[in-house]
Order: structure tokens, then C-alpha cells, then sequence
């Protein structure tokens, strides 16, 4: 009688590894680019807030040189705003090659559970042909054996 192979299951359990890892890898990289939506909705308030507080009129003697540093922190949170979404395209980028690795993982994995299907039904045919083989060896012999019964009366 044929015997299982254990390479099937085996490499059907290091595809199903390799697929959880995967979902893990792809989250990892959806959470990274939702901090950095977060970190860029923060930087746009504090910039929109910082604007409004440039509208308002100079009180004072010092209010040129405060405004002075007020404008130039507006332009770190511009340049700082153009860094963050640089970081978004290249998460988002992340995040696509992490899908195309999803999909190739979950391609083999049922690549390989379709090899355990398949021997599996190989098994269970060789069963029932060792098994058929068997009852047609029985019934010959029982045939036989009434012919021979019945020759000898």
C-alpha cells in the first residue's frame, strides 16, 4: 500500500506561516501609514492655527522680530509637512509591495494545500484499489471453492 508523503503537509504549513506573516508585514505597514496621516492632520492644525495668529495685528515694539520667527516656523512646518508626505508615498509604497507579497504567499499556499488534496485522493484511490483487489481475491477464492464443493458432489 502506498504510504503519505510528509513533504506535502509540511510545505503546506511553511506556506501557511509565510501567509501569516504576510497579514502581519501588511499591517505593520497600514499602521505606519495611518501614524503618518495622523502626524500629517497634527502638523496641518498646528500650521492652520499658526496662520490664523499671523493675521492678527502687531501690538508691539518686538512684534516685527516675533513675527519674523513666526514666519519662519510657518515655513519648518511647510517643509516639515512636505517631509511627512514624501513618507506617506514611500509607506504607501510599502504597503502595495506588502500586498503583492500577500498575494504571492496565499497563490502558493493554496498551491500547496491542492498537493495535499491531490495525494490525498491518490491515497484514498490505492486504498480502495487495494481494497477492491482484495474482495474480488475473496470472492474468486469463495467461487472456487463452491465450484470446486460442488464438482466434488
Amino acid at each position: 500500500m502506498n504510504t503519505p508523503r510528509n513533504c506535502w503537509p509540511v510545505l503546506a504549513d511553511k506556506a501557511r506561516d509565510v501567509v501569516t506573516q504576510r497579514k502581519q508585514e501588511l499591517a505593520e505597514a497600514l499602521a505606519r501609514v495611518d501614524q503618518l496621516h495622523a502626524s500629517r492632520a497634527r502638523l496641518m492644525r498646528l500650521y492652520d492655527d499658526y496662520r490664523q495668529r499671523e493675521a492678527q495685528p502687531i501690538t508691539d515694539g518686538a512684534g516685527m522680530h516675533h513675527q519674523a520667527n513666526h514666519r519662519q516656523f510657518i515655513s519648518q512646518l511647510l517643509t516639515l509637512r512636505e517631509r511627512v508626505d514624501h513618507d506617506i508615498a514611500r509607506a504607501q509604497s510599502v504597503v502595495a509591495q506588502q500586498r503583492a507579497k500577500l498575494v504571492d504567499a496565499e497563490v502558493e499556499l493554496r498551491k500547496m494545500e491542492a498537493l495535499v488534496e491531490n495525494e490525498q485522493r491518490a491515497l484514498r484511490a490505492a486504498q480502495q484499489k487495494l481494497e477492491q483487489r482484495q474482495f474480488d481475491a475473496v470472492a474468486t477464492a469463495q467461487f472456487n471453492a463452491r465450484r470446486a464443493a460442488a464438482v466434488k458432489a
